[in-house]
């Protein structure tokens, strides 16, 4: 996946703009519909253009992939975390908590899998909240045997009480700093 562009296929409508952007500079007439949306795989931030008479609403998942699509016309352009309009802002923490409970596998499967990045560094301390001492609990407990879910994290690893909000909160950070070291969810 390292050569190829990571595209995503579906995106979570984040702000629905049926007159187009607030800024724009072009008169009311001529504005498309837009919506802000991420992605679900790469939690990529975009701008696409909604089809006429489609009103997407907010944390709809909707097609953004290859061929024929229902609601999205087409992608305008990738957005940065600072685009975002405060509606977007205000509902990527809901939206992004919503795509990493439909994919806690994925996710139970980083506690279960994460290393080392260096001698000194490990991927669960990029995790907001999770310092040295959370890194070492959750490493003994991971011996005993594999997370099956977040709440099984919560219940084994004293001081963990939502994994899935520290998730959320690396993913929002990543998408805040572009020049953030090392990524663990975004491209």
């Amino acid at each position: 996946m390292s050569d190829k562009k990571r595209l995503e296929d579906y995106a979570y409508v984040l702000d629905f703009m049926p007159y187009g952007h607030p800024d724009s500079k072009a008169p009311i007439h001529r504005r498309e519909p837009l919506a802000q949306v991420v992605g679900e795989s790469y939690f990529t931030l975009l701008e696409v253009s909604i089809k006429k008479g489609k009103n997407p609403l907010i944390m709809e998942k909707v097609y953004i992939g290859k061929g024929e699509r229902d609601v999205v016309n087409k992608i305008k352009r990738r957005l940065r975390y600072d685009e975002l309009t405060p509606t977007a802002k205000s509902e990527l923490p809901y939206v992004l908590e919503h795509i990493v409970k439909e994919q806690e596998q994925r996710f139970v499967d980083f506690f279960n899998n994460a290393g080392p990045i260096t001698t000194r560094l490990h991927q669960l301390e990029l995790l907001p909240g999770i310092g040295k001492k959370l890194m070492w609990a959750i490493l003994e407990e991971r011996k005993k045997g594999p997370f099956k879910s977040f709440q099984d994290i919560s219940e084994r690893v004293k001081g963990l009480a939502h994994p899935e909000k520290a998730i959320v909160n690396r993913i929002i950070e990543e998408l805040k700093d572009p020049s953030v070291k090392y990524r663990l969810f975004t491209s």
